[in-house]
């Protein structure tokens, strides 16, 4: 009960703090995060890691497949195959709007 009282209070005030802040801060904030999105360098940053990252989910799925063989489950097996179909089709656009290269 404490936590849920000092959550609400955190709520309230944030709330408050919030409507007190205004329309023109969302708006100036909403900007700054556009910017930064488009920004060419955070751009080629989360192409990266997600490149790297898929990447490295692949050298897992091999290291672990090896050990433990056909107890892989269909569902998991499905997926992986679902994923490796989609990226030998080359690029494509991620959840960033850029390309997997």
């Amino acid at each position: 009960m404490k936590y849920r009282l000092t959550f609400v209070a955190g709520a309230a005030l944030g709330y408050v703090l919030g409507t007190k802040a205004g329309r023109e801060r969302y708006e100036q904030l909403r900007k700054s995060a556009q910017q930064l999105t488009r920004n060419p360098a955070v751009r080629n940053t989360a192409e990266s890691a997600a490149q790297q990252s898929r990447e490295f989910a692949d050298k897992a799925y091999q290291a672990v497949s090896h050990k433990v063989g056909d107890r892989m489950p269909d569902s998991v097996a499905q997926r992986v195959r679902t994923l490796r179909e989609r990226t030998a089709h080359g690029p494509a656009e991620d959840d960033w709007g850029t390309s997997n290269t």
